[in-house]
């Protein structure tokens, strides 16, 4: 019982001294052996791997993946124009020297983010100090971010880390100077309405006086033609009475004077006080004694 015992004890130690040689380097990392506390070898290749048990040799691993850095909160930078604006960006970034790396941080990655964070933040703050809010915000954005990518990389490879890209997610004013910018761009797009309206309102008194003018020579026009062909309606009238009263002046006379009472006597409520010898009652007194 006690031999039994005792060779499971053995092979339960055996086991575990087994174990202690033996790691597995996953494709997504790195793993750095050391010996006595001294950095031996660095393998990036994925497998099965031995090696001494401790305290003689330990293995570091660190993450070989791409790996991204957001801030959580927006940074303060000043503009070459003295102004205040909140930049947020993010980086994405990897290990490419795992020695070099560990040395650097003795491969805490909090440590590394710090340090890449504030490399960052420095190149920022270098490009938009020489640059305009419009600039950053739209006119030359691109040219910052590869300005950045460009200052960021050559740092991080001292500390064996490649930067593959340097994005700014959002750029604004801060909240003190926000109103003073609305109320400027309020200003400036009602000016630009204003300026709208009176062209409009212009171009409508423009069209309005025309179209007056143009309807005032109509009429003149109208009345000018309406007065020529009653000018020739009564020239040919008169000439159409001339004949007629050359031909028969007696016959004239008395066309005349019945137009004159038809005139005179319209409806029954019509009353004309005159002498009854006068000239006018002529025809009704002796119609027929004259041809």
């Amino acid at each position: 019982m006690n031999k039994l015992i005792s060779t499971v004890i053995a092979l339960f130690i055996g086991l575990l001294l087994f174990s202690s040689t033996v790691f597995v380097v996953d494709q997504r990392q790195y793993a750095i052996v050391f010996a006595l506390g001294e950095l031996k070898t660095v393998i990036s290749q994925p497998g099965l791997y031995f090696k001494m048990p401790p305290p003689f040799q330990n293995v570091v691993f660190l993450d070989k993946r791409i790996l991204t850095i957001d801030s959580a909160e927006s940074d303060r930078f000043i503009t070459a124009e003295k102004k205040n604006i909140l930049v947020d960006s993010f980086v994405k970034w990897h290990i490419t020297d795992p020695k070099l790396y560990y040395i650097s941080f003795s491969g805490e990655e909090q440590r590394a983010r710090d340090r890449m964070t504030q490399i960052v933040k420095a190149a920022l703050n270098e490009e938009i100090t020489k640059r305009t809010v419009r600039d950053v915000i739209s006119g030359e954005r691109s040219k910052v971010m590869d300005a950045l990518r460009t200052k960021v990389s050559t740092e991080a490879k001292q500390i064996g880390v490649e930067i593959l890209d340097v994005r700014l997610k959002r750029v604004e004013y801060v909240e003190e100077i926000n109103n003073s910018v609305y109320d400027r761009m309020k200003a400036e797009r009602t000016r630009v309405a204003n300026e709208l309206r009176s062209t409009g309102y212009a171009e409508s008194e423009k069209i309005r006086a025309d179209a007056d003018k143009q309807g005032t020579v109509i009429l003149a026009e109208a009345y000018r033609d309406a007065e020529n062909v009653r000018g020739d309606g009564d020239a040919r009238a008169s000439r159409i009475y001339a004949q007629a009263f050359g031909q028969n002046p007696e016959f004239y006379k008395f066309y005349r004077s019945l137009e004159a009472y038809r005139a005179s006597f319209k409806s029954k409520s019509d009353v004309v006080v005159m002498d009854p010898n006068s000239e006018f009652f002529k025809y009704f007194k002796a119609p027929g004694q004259t041809k």
